[in-house]
C-alpha cells in the first residue's frame, strides 16, 4: 500500500493526481509511513543526496506542488472528524489548501418545506468552517445530478468566486 502511496505522489509532479481518503486513521498510518520513510531516508542519506532527493513527505509538506483540500458535509460528525484530520495533517507539516462542504441544502436553496428545516441545520456547521477552520472555503450545493465530467464541474467553476484573500466560497451563501 505504501508503495502504491508513493507511486501516486511521484505521479502529482507531471500530473493533477487526487487522492480522495477518508478522515479516518487510515490515511494518517499511510502519512506516518511515509514520515517514516522520509526520516529512514534523512538519516541515511549524505550531504550531497540531501539535496537531491524528494520523498513523499516533502512533496506533500510543499504547498508548490500539493494542494490539499478537506471535503465534508455539514452536518456535526462530519465537520469534526475533518477538524481532526486538519489537526493530524498540520502535526505532520501539512497545511490544508482549504475547505469544501459539500451536498449543501443551504446552497440549493429549496423550497420544499423538510429540506428548508433541514437547511437551517446546516447554518452553524458552515459557519464553523468558514469562521474557525479554514481561510478558504467553497460550499457546493446539493446538486440533482453528481457533477461528473468536464461540463458539469465547469459549471459548479462558474457558480463559485473568490474572495479577498484568494479563498473560495459559494454565491450567495
Amino acid at each position: 500500500m505504501f508503495q502504491a502511496f508513493s507511486r501516486v505522489i511521484r505521479e502529482s509532479s507531471r500530473h493533477f493526481v487526487v487522492l480522495d481518503t477518508a478522515p479516518t486513521g487510515h490515511t494518517l498510518l499511510l502519512l506516518d509511513a511515509t514520515g517514516a520513510y522520509h526520516r529512514d531516508i534523512v538519516r541515511h542519506a549524505d550531504a550531497d543526496s540531501r539535496l537531491r532527493f524528494v520523498t513523499p513527505m516533502m512533496r506533500l509538506q510543499d504547498p508548490q506542488q500539493t494542494r490539499i483540500l478537506i471535503v465534508t458535509l455539514p452536518e456535526t460528525t462530519p465537520v469534526l472528524e475533518a477538524a481532526r484530520l486538519q489537526d493530524d495533517l498540520r502535526r505532520a507539516g501539512i497545511e490544508p489548501w482549504g475547505w469544501i462542504v459539500n451536498a449543501s441544502l443551504a446552497a440549493a436553496h429549496t423550497r420544499h418545506p423538510l429540506l428548508r428545516r433541514r437547511a437551517a441545520f446546516e447554518a452553524e456547521q458552515t459557519a464553523k468552517v468558514r469562521n474557525e477552520l479554514t481561510g478558504r472555503l467553497a460550499v457546493v450545493p446539493m446538486q440533482a445530478a453528481e457533477p461528473i465530467g468536464r461540463e458539469r464541474l465547469i459549471s459548479l467553476c462558474r457558480t463559485t468566486s473568490a474572495t479577498e484573500d484568494g479563498g473560495l466560497h459559494r454565491v450567495g451563501v
